[in-house]
């Protein structure tokens, strides 16, 4: 059985800050799960970044078990119209 890893993914352009927390195998390409967490806040994919805690963009050309290890759980989204 595949270890799963778990993100509290906070839509960060929203002042209340909604939040999901998705359970994914650690196998899972982590550009599938920021496809679905676009999906569930109604975001635009092709115009959003996934965000550190401490405000670095990650890569999301990675596996959902390298993402967990190199920068945690907590992570935000937010639409690229709003960075800067």
């Amino acid at each position: 059985m595949a270890s799963k890893v778990s993100f509290k993914i906070t839509l960060a352009s929203d002042p209340k800050l909604p939040y999901k927390v998705l359970g994914v195998p650690e196998s899972t390409p982590f550009l599938h799960v920021m496809k679905f967490a676009c999906s569930e806040f109604k975001v635009p994919e092709s115009s959003s970044a996934i965000l550190t805690k401490e405000g670095v963009a990650i890569n999301p050309d990675q596996t959902a078990g390298t993402i967990f290890l190199k920068y945690g759980s907590e992570l935000s989204l937010i639409p690229r119209d709003r960075v800067g």
